[in-house]
């Protein structure tokens, strides 16, 4: 009877364990991230039918046309770098605290910066790209750093201050091509970077089967994500900015310089930025265009918001929204699907990433009921066992 028991002991503490283990499941960043995806292609997949379309049908011909060959999967690659960039520069002002509506603007100073580096700059290839990469990054750093100035000494909301930042950027593109860069048939864009000066490589074009697009900003965004990553987690200047961010007159207190971390931050974000227009002017472009405001710079915030503006969070949404953007030409070609869908589908997504509250009661509610449930069975175990140990 002893023997019994305790086995009944050992069972009943091995399924509290396991209870135990249960009460640990609740709703994450990447449950909300997952769910926010598979309602958006869901709705995609609505609109789609309504036109009369076969989604299924529409969905693999977009894939395909990201995924069925090196060349597509290197074009991919190279429209997910510019996302990544302005995505983890939205979620590193984001992590301390700022809202960074600026980085189209930020995006178009490192831009042409580089561009004019490009044009003007003749060093050994080595020497030539740090040079480039640090021209770019304080060209963005630079435009953001007056937002947030105006932030730490007049208390001016960088959202406001941000997007006038962004149309300041845009006209002073628009005057400056044509007046000094303009290329030898437009008017309207700057004549062309040479190869040789560009971001562009013939071994990486010859890995990727020939895509023109791929270049060696992949390697500078691998770098930003460790560096970023390692700040925010692991250095004091990281748990400065995060402190600043969540409560200045604690960091104050604890005696931080709160103006100088949010001019810091703002630069840094604008640093990152400025690299998205080394990505794209330099490697994926080789000109600039008067009259267009990037649009990687708004697609930036989506990334950042459905990669809960964790850096590898954002690596994954700018390489499934690279997919989607670089995919939705072949889609249309193939099909007669829109290419519109795919922005919309990205906008479903988003709106779904901005609910988030909802997603996590809805998932914590399903676990609850999963928790309940077992519990439940688990205590009519215990009493069967009980019954039949009694019965002996």
């Amino acid at each position: 009877m002893k023997h019994g028991a305790t086995h009944i002991e050992k069972n009943g503490k091995a399924k509290k364990r396991k209870g135990e283990k249960n009460e640990e499941w609740k709703s994450g960043p990447f449950l909300i991230a997952l769910s926010a995806v598979v309602l958006g292609l869901i709705a995609g997949g609505i609109l789609m039918a309504v036109i009369g379309e076969n989604p299924i049908e529409a969905y693999l011909y977009m894939f395909r046309g990201s995924l069925m060959n090196s060349e597509r999967v290197g074009n991919m690659i190279a429209v997910s770098t510019t996302l990544f960039f302005t995505g983890l520069a939205f979620a590193f002002a984001y992590k301390t605290g700022l809202f960074n509506i600026g980085c189209s603007g930020q995006m178009l100073a490192g831009g042409i910066v580089a561009t004019i580096a490009a044009h003007y700059l003749f060093l050994p290839r080595p020497l030539y790209l740090i040079a480039l990469i640090l021209c770019a990054a304080l060209g963005g750093a630079l435009w953001a750093a007056i937002p947030g100035f105006f932030k730490a000494k007049f208390n001016v909301h960088e959202v406001v201050s941000t997007i006038m930042m962004n149309w300041i950027a845009y006209w002073s593109v628009y005057y400056y091509i044509p007046a000094y860069l303009k290329g030898p048939s437009l008017e309207t864009e700057s004549s062309a970077i040479a190869v040789t000066q560009s971001l562009r490589t013939p071994w990486l074009t010859n890995l990727f089967a020939g895509s023109t697009y791929i270049n060696l900003s992949v390697f500078i965004a691998v770098i930003a994500l460790v560096a970023v990553q390692f700040c925010l987690g692991k250095t004091t200047l990281g748990f400065s900015l995060k402190a600043v961010g969540a409560n200045k007159s604690c960091a104050e207190y604890a005696g931080i310089s709160v103006n100088s971390s949010i001019i810091l931050s703002m630069m840094i974000s604008g640093a990152l930025a400025g690299l998205a227009g080394l990505s794209y002017y330099t490697g994926y472009s080789l000109n600039m265009q008067i009259g267009v405001m990037p649009s990687q710079g708004f697609d930036g915030i989506a990334v950042a918001l459905l990669g809960a503006s964790t850096p590898v969070g954002v690596l994954l949404a700018s390489v499934f929204f690279g997919i989607l953007q670089s995919g939705k030409g072949f889609m249309n070609a193939m099909t007669s699907v829109p290419p519109e869908i795919a922005d919309t589908i990205i906008s479903v997504i988003i709106y779904f990433t901005a609910t988030s509250i909802l997603f996590e009661r809805l998932w914590n509610g399903v676990f609850r009921a999963m928790r309940g449930k077992r519990k439940e069975n688990n205590n009519n175990s215990d009493s069967a066992q009980r019954t039949a140990q009694g019965g002996r």
